[in-house]
């Protein structure tokens, strides 16, 4: 990563993803199962995620879209806040209508990847003050970080949960720790941001006021259409959470939560490894076709995780699953700078974020019942590969001819 000659914002905002996605990771290993030892129905915990993905996208919404006028660096602050607010008061109460306050207006991830503001608006300063040709290299190193340090939040959240409960903790009692510790997390990362450079900010300059709308203008349809597909991708995602796959392995095959730990430590290695190496696929191929060649591939292997006689075949194809999943995520995420104009890409990125929030926010309410069911604990896996692949076949229909900057004088 030396020759990429990261800047001191671009190293604060590498570490901040780290460790936010260390916190991520740590927390939804055992958040499913904290919030059923609390007493709450599968039903009620479908809910409770959608609406977190719901209040995270009015949230985002408001952040992401005004974070050129009143500043990136205020509005990342700000969604650490959120992050503090969800972490306390989920360890505080067990109270159903307070965990929904929390949940709703907080930034808290049952699934283990982003969540919030953070996301687009580091995506913005990135592409701001890194060059264009680095692009999708300094994409995919950023996500490589996210994913190691989501396995490493795993597989220490898991550990530490069956460690405390070793040494005499109640269930109860460690997983609130745990909870406690992810609140700790977004006081860290807002001492952090308040550490970032006026680097990361730009001179607004929008186009004239009657031609914007959230803040695009000429690039408004390809944002548009290209954040509806997402949506659909979020959607099926959302039906496979990492808490939700965790909770399906400890109900399958009674799995602990330090052998959970372990399997996603693992798994988020594997797509860590596998978002590096789309950098290079992507700069023989192309951005569009390494997202669908790469995506349903490892949506078929989905499909046959929960048609595994036994546990060690289930671990086997999830992992190799992960070895390839992640290839679509930077690559997408450069792909969308690229195809905006400059002056639209914190609007862009917050717009794409949005619509995947909405559609992942949509699914786990439907999880829920379906997991209170023995006989359809499993089709929440053959739900999300099916949409996946839906969804990379109109991609490629759609946007095969569309070429980022890079890819035109090929």
């Amino acid at each position: 990563m030396n020759t990429l000659a990261l800047g001191s914002d671009s190293r604060l905002l590498f570490i901040t993803r780290g460790l936010r996605l260390f916190a991520y990771g740590f927390l939804s290993v055992v958040l499913m199962i904290y919030l059923t030892t609390l007493g709450l129905s599968e039903k009620k915990i479908g809910l409770l995620f959608s609406l977190t993905l719901i209040g995270d996208t009015v949230i985002s919404l408001w952040l992401t879209t005004g974070a050129d006028r009143r500043g990136r660096k205020r509005m990342l602050i700000a969604g650490s806040v959120l992050m503090i607010f969800a972490g306390v008061l989920f360890a505080l109460t067990d109270n159903f209508l307070l965990l929904l306050i929390a949940a709703t207006i907080g930034v808290i991830s049952p699934s283990g990847y982003e969540v919030g503001p953070f996301l687009s608006i580091e995506q913005a300063a990135l592409s701001h003050i890194v060059p264009d040709e680095k692009r999708t290299q300094i994409f995919a190193w950023y996500n490589l970080l996210g994913s190691f340090a989501t396995a490493l939040g795993s597989l220490f959240g898991g550990g530490l949960a069956q460690s405390l409960q070793h040494f005499g903790a109640t269930p109860l009692g460690s997983y609130r720790i745990i909870i406690y510790v992810y609140a700790g997390a977004g006081a860290m990362l807002g001492l952090l941001f308040s550490r970032l450079s006026n680097r990361i900010e730009v001179s607004n300059q929008p186009a004239a006021k009657e031609e914007l709308l959230l803040g695009l203008h000429k690039s408004r349809r390809i944002v548009f259409k290209l954040s509806a597909l997402f949506s659909l991708d979020a959607f099926a995602g959302g039906f496979i959470l990492q808490s939700v796959v965790a909770y399906w392995f400890h109900v399958r095959f009674h799995v602990q939560p330090a052998v959970l730990g372990a399997i996603f430590f693992g798994a988020n290695i594997m797509a860590g490894l596998s978002a590096l190496t789309a950098a290079r696929v992507a700069s023989r191929i192309g951005l569009i076709k390494t997202m669908v060649y790469t995506h349903i591939p490892s949506n078929i292997l989905l499909i046959f995780v929960p048609l595994m006689p036994n546990l060690p075949l289930a671990i086997a194809l999830l992992l190799l699953r992960f070895s390839i999943s992640q290839m679509d995520v930077p690559t997408r995420q450069s792909y969308t700078m690229a195809v905006v104009s400059p002056d639209e890409r914190s609007a862009a990125a917050g717009i794409a974020g949005i619509a995947r929030t909405t559609g992942a926010s949509i699914s786990p309410a439907i999880t829920g019942p379906l997991l209170a069911q023995p006989s359809l604990l499993s089709l929440p896996f053959f739900l999300a590969g099916g949409l996946k692949i839906i969804y990379d076949l109109l991609l490629y229909r759609s946007f095969s001819l569309v070429k980022p900057p890079e890819e035109k004088s090929k």
